[in-house]
């Protein structure tokens, strides 16, 4: 077995109480999550000029966005189920390459069809990425501070976004849109080299431990296992196949209109309950209402995301250096926020923070959009504010869900229940877009956050999967559903006292 890192004296500042393989095993995560937040913002900048190389229609470029989300779910549960079964730096290791492969065939695509294939690659390695990562991080910090794990590496985003929209007015006219990707694969490199020689987590060194204790070195039964090896894989591998046809149908626009798109969203939500009930078994309840959670997360969050470029030019009027400006608040204000959350997570407990951090953010949602555009400055610093309050939070998600799930069925639970909420991020721009036919597009988007915040400050406040777990299997209830605790949290990922 693998010795765990140093501890390191719990004397001093929270810094000092963090060895020097800790903070590797943060900075190697932590350029993983740039990579994610630098790559989403690539495929929307460079759209225009890739519909121009290829000749595609809007419709069809969008497919590219969408692809991504096609496969995340998928990525998910598989690069999860590795972390669980193998370890979490073999996971990690797995999805950058499956990213970095996915960024050079982007920069090499010679047409449509390659380009795509990278997307659903790159999508497979954002959802692996950010379970594995971020499980690896929080399981390896010490517990009274995996809060702060949480929160700063997911300020990776954020800074990656900011990164790419500077970046992009340098690279893009001499090198082109593939120029951009291939600057992509300069901090994969970096986060390879970084991650060949970390150890394994405490807690799944903890694991380990017990399993050739208790069982010997018996085979885990990790989601992968669980669903395509079981007696209902073939059902399993059906329902797979008709989820990924689902949704491509949707994502790419195939199908249009409520009278088509429900039923097949209704098909999804079934198929994905359906697999967190073999995966959880009798826990499913639990899983069911973090899936929940999280898809009304994105939902609140991601009409501001994706249609505020769209409401500075056309309802205020921006042009595109002021729109890059205003991004620039607004992306500035979530990294600082996750850093922000770490705090204040680890001060007030995960999920009492989260919901504080939301009902701030409701003070501001509004005045962002009343103020309009003749006070530059003063719409930046409310931006920048209600980003912190309202996006900077969700820096606690990993850590808030990965409580739920037991160490060996962490990070698939992990990467499979936030990458089917992340669907919310597509769905929310439409949402945005359609209320925004009966009203302004700023007044639309505030309703639309402001609203389904307020759901998800319900949802948090009353412990939504812990109450659920009550009222459907009690007998499954675990003590570390009610507080902050991690099951299976190792003393030795804690200082030295």
């Amino acid at each position: 077995m693998t010795t765990p890192a140093p501890a390191a004296p719990a004397s001093g500042p929270w810094f000092r109480q963090l060895s020097r393989t800790q903070w590797k095993a943060f900075f190697a995560s932590w350029l993983g999550y740039l990579l994610d937040g630098f790559d989403f913002v690539i495929i929307s900048l460079v759209l225009t000029d890739v519909m121009a190389d290829f000749d595609l229609t809007t419709v069809v470029a969008a497919t590219l966005v969408s692809a991504a989300f096609v496969s995340r779910w998928f990525g998910g549960m598989l690069l999860g189920a590795l972390g669980d079964r193998f370890g979490r730096t073999h996971a990690m290791i797995t999805s950058i390459v499956l990213f970095s492969v996915g960024s050079l065939l982007c920069a090499l695509a010679p047409g449509y069809w390659m380009l795509f294939l990278a997307r659903l690659l790159i999508g497979m390695g954002m959802a692996g990425e950010y379970s594995s990562s971020s499980t690896y991080v929080i399981e390896s910090w010490p517990t009274h501070m995996r809060n702060k794990a949480s929160g700063f590496l997911i300020s990776g985003f954020s800074i990656g976004t900011v990164i790419a929209a500077q970046v992009y007015r340098f690279v893009e006219p001499t090198w082109g849109w593939r120029g951009m990707f291939a600057l992509g694969l300069v901090p994969i490199a970096l986060a390879l080299w970084l991650r060949r020689t970390l150890p394994e987590s405490a807690d799944f060194q903890r694991l380990q431990e017990e399993r050739r204790t208790v069982g010997g070195e018996r085979r885990t039964q990790d989601m992968f296992t669980t669903l395509y090896t079981g007696p209902r894989r073939v059902l399993n591998i059906l329902l797979t196949l008709a989820a990924f046809a689902a949704l491509l149908l949707i994502f790419a626009r195939i199908v249009t209109g409520p009278v088509a798109i429900v039923p097949l969203a209704i098909l999804l939500g079934a198929i994905f309950v359906f697999f967190m009930v073999q995966f959880e078994g009798r826990r499913w309840p639990t899983g069911v209402a973090l899936m929940i959670t999280v898809l009304a997360a994105f939902l609140y969050s991601w009409p501001i995301q994706a249609l505020l470029p769209t409401y500075l030019e056309t309802e205020l009027g921006f042009d595109a250096g002021g729109v890059a400006d205003v991004i620039f608040f607004a992306g500035f204000g979530s990294a600082v926020g996750a850093i922000v959350a770490g705090f204040t997570g680890d001060r007030f407990g995960t999920r009492r923070a989260y919901w504080m951090s939301l009902v701030v953010s409701e003070l501001l949602i509004f005045p962002v959009f009343l103020v309009g555009g003749g006070n530059l400055l003063l719409l930046g610093v409310l931006l920048f504010a209600q980003q912190v309050f309202g996006q900077g939070i969700s820096g606690l998600l990993p850590k808030w869900i990965g409580g739920y799930f037991s160490t060996d069925k962490r990070v698939a639970g992990l990467g499979y229940t936030y990458n089917i909420g992340a669907l919310g991020g597509a769905i929310a721009p439409v949402l945005g877009a359609s209320l925004a036919s009966t009203m302004p597009l700023g007044m639309a988007l505030a309703v639309l956050s402001f609203g389904l915040t307020a759901v998800v400050i319900v949802l948090l406040s009353v412990n939504a999967p812990a109450l659920a777990q009550r009222l459907v299997h009690p007998d499954a209830l675990r003590e570390t559903d009610l507080t902050d605790d991690v099951p299976g949290a190792s003393p030795a990922a804690e200082p030295a006292s």
